[in-house]
């Protein structure tokens, strides 16, 4: 991967510097937001967590909970939902305020099905298996990852892309996969699992789309974005981002 080689210098910083920065972040983010152990992370099983990330696409948190409570007290096993009729989940994703619940419903129910026919009801701790399940990208894949099974893993969904990029330790333009490339280049590896939930905790309480509190964030004197040197427009992909050369290639 060696992102480094492409863009060495950001902000007038070095690529070590740089790393040096992420992981001071990282640590006051911890901090911020503890969790004090792996236990306090996990979401519970494997299986609940990628049925759960399936129904929280494009979907807030509180609606996420609630469906996913009604769904598996309704259906409480892989079986169960394997078995199910597709209209019957769809159904139930509607009435619970679910976005995009036609596909989300047959989603589940074909899941469930692979990963009994296929998995022998395991759910796959690997990445590009994860991947080949419908519905499932390669944020909900690290998620599963993640807190489904505690491993290392840096999920990066709407918090992470837009903290990453104001903090300056992605370029303000790339997609969300080259995010996660970025995080997992500056951050040391025993600290990835903590990346996801501490900036959507921070995404939620300070570093808000629209809004932020900059004056009473304790990264303000690592941030870029609080010093202006980035800007919402730059994230959004503006050319006027490539014109301020804020991340300079070799």
């Amino acid at each position: 991967m060696m992102i480094k080689s492409s863009h060495s210098y950001t902000f007038h910083e070095s690529w070590e510097e740089k790393r040096e920065r992420a992981i001071k972040i990282v640590k006051k983010l911890i901090e911020m937001y503890p969790r004090r152990s792996r236990g306090e992370i996990l979401q519970g099983s494997p299986y609940f967590t990628l049925i759960r990330c399936i129904i929280s696409q494009r979907t807030k948190d509180e609606t996420t909970d609630r469906a996913s409570e009604v769904l598996f007290r309704h259906y409480p096993t892989m079986e169960a939902l394997a078995n199910a009729g597709v209209e019957e989940i769809q159904k139930l994703l509607k009435e619970n305020g679910v976005g995009l619940w036609n596909s989300k419903g047959r989603w589940i129910v074909e899941t469930s099905r692979i990963l009994l026919e296929k998995y022998g009801g395991k759910v796959p701790d690997d990445i590009d298996e994860l991947m080949k399940l419908p519905g499932i990208g390669r944020k909900c894949a690290n998620i599963v990852l993640a807190y489904g099974f505690g491993y290392q893993a840096i999920p990066v969904d709407t918090h992470v892309n837009r903290i990453s990029k104001r903090l300056g330790l992605a370029p303000p333009g790339v997609q969300p996969e080259k995010v996660e490339e970025y995080l997992s280049e500056l951050i040391p590896e025993n600290l990835w699992i903590y990346v996801n939930h501490a900036m959507v905790d921070h995404g939620k309480r300070i570093c808000r789309p629209i809004g932020p509190r900059c004056g009473e964030c304790q990264l303000r004197e690592l941030c870029p974005y609080a010093k202006g040197l980035v800007t919402d427009e730059d994230i959004k992909g503006s050319s006027k981002a490539r014109r301020r050369g804020l991340f300079h290639k070799l």
